[in-house]
């Protein structure tokens, strides 16, 4: 049966502490270069979810115009009543 000692206490309070900054360093170095692989793949779906859109709206504009003026052009909904801020009393 082993014992714990005061020397494998420290060396592993050392190598907990090594490992975290080693991390902590070499994230400095390597986020940057892939969030910017994630954000150039981001923006290529989102172009070319865009140009599929920009097809697909061409063929039916005539219909998503009228539907968005018809849809622009409600009359506002009635308010009943007022808004009543209450606030808290203390005694």
């Amino acid at each position: 049966m082993q014992e714990a000692s005061f020397q494998g206490l420290f060396k592993t309070i050392v190598y907990i502490i090594g490992f975290y900054y080693l991390v902590k360093i070499l994230s400095r170095i390597f986020m940057p270069i892939l969030m910017k692989k994630v954000m150039d793949k981001a923006q290529d779906n989102f172009n070319r979810q865009y140009q599929q859109g920009n097809f697909n709206q061409s063929a039916a504009s005539d219909t998503y115009t009228q539907e968005k003026t018809q849809r622009d052009f409600k009359k506002p909904t009635k308010q009943v009543g007022e808004y009543v801020d209450y606030e808290e009393v203390k005694e």
